[in-house]
């Protein structure tokens, strides 16, 4: 009873001191682990012992599953090579540095300053993604810390379990290479298998709660019978949840992946919040039990002061390299331009480390020279970090204006993909159309698909005097319908004149309805405030007397793409002068950078199915 009681504590304050973070805009990691910390010294605190099981095997699995469902297999694709160095090449440079400075300063063998080398190579992606989503990161770098994430503690496991076995006896490089190959090689065969498996499962699976229940067990069906077999699990987890959110779309029902979605999501906060506390918790057993073993203080404090400043100034050192090295073996053959040095600035301060750190800390074997210090190094990177790190990334990525992505430019994507899919959907609808077809369903899909592209354009479209859009307006209304259809069917609830599963069919049906407009509302900020301003009449002279130019029924290449070498995404055309260029997503910005040199204020796509206009002086769309 009483660590059931400790538990459901642990749990409620991690919960009310991340939303206070989030409430205040504070850093979610750093509050908890300073909390833990401050609450490690209270006496009213008991003392919490983690079991590194209860971390390696409850809490790495899910917490790398919910980031594999959600990374993108075709944003990861392009930057394998990037991450890969982050991943492997990196881990592992910083463990043989740290374990070069340890072995300088503690009397320990090589071995086991190896071992808390890379215990503490790998940073933790919660922190940085903690931040990353609080200031805006660039998204190609928020994709690149989650995909070192998903990788970099496989490779500083296996590396550390190789470090443990040379402690224990004599262990050659080839020796200690084939084993990581192997452990390497073993997790991504057996997650690809579980990951099948559970895909001819869940094929024949229809019901949204099973399929969910399915779900949370997958992270360990691929981690335990990859670590049974002395492979990688944490490979294997990150293989099979990649394979099945890649695929969800194909093998999964509508209900079951937004059902999914709000488990995981709920999940991995959960776990977060926990997992930062409990690190914080730690720290005074661990402080008491290094200062206690009988290494003098002045040692203690160096070897701290050294590892910590080791484990950040490592990190740059390789990354900027690996950036340049990486662009000129992959990035340059796409076509994309030589990257700026601010982002490599920013990846290389966001070397947070977390869990992983804590939990590797606790697998070195009770006999390891000097292990009280070894432990409280990895505590002081991690606190180190956080502290350093985590409270001035937000600072460096303002600093370096970094522009993170737009609500706007989003919104501008997802219009063009909605209207791109609304035309798939009405054409599908006129082959599909019986004799037999009421034409009032036919109006009423045509209607309803033509609406919900619609509204995604009035939320780039609408001025400070536009309040009202005509789809703001129906999900008003509706709202206004919908909780007068609930009020009544509670009513009639509570009078007991209806069965209960009548009742809950009734709800569920009102609940939908109300939660996804609910999801679209949200896209418009909770302020209300407009994103971009509609072409009214005299609301911007430049669209209202741009001139006609003929769009070609072949829209020409990017010339100055074709000259650079570059690859475009989309192509826009010059309405003063008809000349084509790219735009904002592609690599060159060719379109603004024509506006840039010329001064032609108004440009349009020529995509096909696209008729917009934008511009550029009064940031107008039409």
């Amino acid at each position: 009873m009483e660590w059931a009681f400790g538990l459901v504590l642990l749990v409620s304050v991690a919960v009310a001191l991340a939303a206070g973070a989030r409430r205040l805009g504070l850093g979610e990691p750093f509050v908890l682990t300073v909390a833990g910390v401050i609450g490690s010294y209270l006496p009213l605190v008991p003392e919490f012992d983690v079991e590194p099981e209860l971390v390696l095997l409850g809490l790495l699995p899910p917490l790398l599953y919910t980031t594999a469902i959600r990374t993108s297999l075709v944003d990861f694709r392009p930057k394998k090579t990037s991450i890969t160095l982050l991943s492997v090449g990196l881990v592992l440079f910083t463990a043989f540095a740290v374990g070069a400075v340890v072995y300088q300063l503690l009397p320990v063998p090589f071995s086991a300053a190896v071992a808390i080398g890379a215990i503490v190579a790998p940073p933790d992606a919660v922190a940085a993604t903690a931040v990353a989503r609080r200031v805006g990161m660039p998204r190609r770098i928020v994709t690149l810390l989650e995909g070192e994430s998903l990788f970099n503690d496989a490779t500083a496991l296996v590396t550390l379990r190789t470090a443990v076995a040379a402690m224990a006896g004599s262990v050659t490089l080839w020796e200690a290479g084939a084993s990581f190959l192997g452990a390497a090689g073993g997790g991504a065969l057996i997650g690809g298998v579980a990951a099948m498996l559970l895909v001819v499962l869940r094929r024949r699976i229809s019901d949204p709660v099973l399929d969910t229940s399915v779900s949370l067990l997958a992270p360990w069906i691929a981690y335990l019978p990859a670590e049974g077999v002395h492979a990688s699990g944490v490979i294997a987890v990150v293989t099979c949840g990649l394979i099945l959110g890649h695929g969800a779309p194909q093998w999964q029902s509508a209900a079951s992946r937004i059902a999914e979605h709000t488990n995981w999501r709920t999940i991995q906060f959960l776990l977060e919040s926990a997992v930062f506390l409990l690190i914080g918790l730690q720290v005074r057993h661990l402080v008491e039990e290094a200062w206690h073993s009988g290494l003098s203080h002045s040692t203690l404090l160096l070897t701290c002061a050294a590892v910590l400043v080791t484990v950040i100034v490592v990190r740059p050192v390789w990354v900027f390299p690996a950036t340049y090295g990486a662009w000129r073996i992959e990035g340059r053959r796409q076509g994309k331009p030589k990257p700026e040095w601010t982002g490599p600035a920013v990846v290389s301060w966001a070397g947070m480390r977390g869990v992983v750190t804590l939990a590797a800390a606790l697998l070195l074997p009770s006999d390891t020279p000097e292990l009280a210090t070894l432990r409280l190094l990895a505590v002081v990177v991690v606190g180190g970090t956080l502290l350093l790190q985590g409270l001035s990334l937000p600072r460096l990525v303002r600093l370096l204006r970094l522009r993170g992505p737009s609500r706007a430019e989003d919104l501008l994507q997802e219009a063009n993909l909605l209207q791109q899919a609304t035309a798939a959907g009405l054409a599908a609808l006129e082959e599909n159309i019986a004799p037999e077809t009421p034409p009032d369903v036919v109006d009423a899909l045509r209607n309803r698909v033509v609406m919900r592209a619609r509204s995604a354009w009035e939320l780039l479209g609408r001025s400070e005097s536009q309040r009202v859009t005509p789809s703001g307006e129906y999900r008003r209304l509706r709202l206004a319908m919908l909780a007068a259809e609930r009020e009544t069917v509670l009513r009639i609830r509570d009078s007991g004149q209806v069965d209960q599963e009548v009742l809950q069919a009734v709800m569920a049906t009102l609940d939908i309805e109300e939660s996804t407009i609910d999801r679209v509302a949200q896209a418009e900020g909770d302020d209300g405030t407009p994103l971009r301003s509609p072409v009214t009449a005299g609301a911007c002279e430049h669209l209202r007397e741009a001139p006609c130019v003929r769009v070609p029924d072949t829209p020409d290449a990017c010339g100055e793409c074709l000259d650079e070498g570059l690859v475009w995404v989309h192509l826009r055309m010059c309405l003063d002068c008809g000349h084509v260029a790219c735009c904002d997503s592609s690599p060159g910005n060719h379109a603004t950078k024509h506006f840039n040199n010329t001064g032609h204020p108004v440009m349009r796509s020529v995509e096909p199915g696209e008729s917009w206009r934008w511009c550029y002086l009064d940031e107008l769309l039409g």
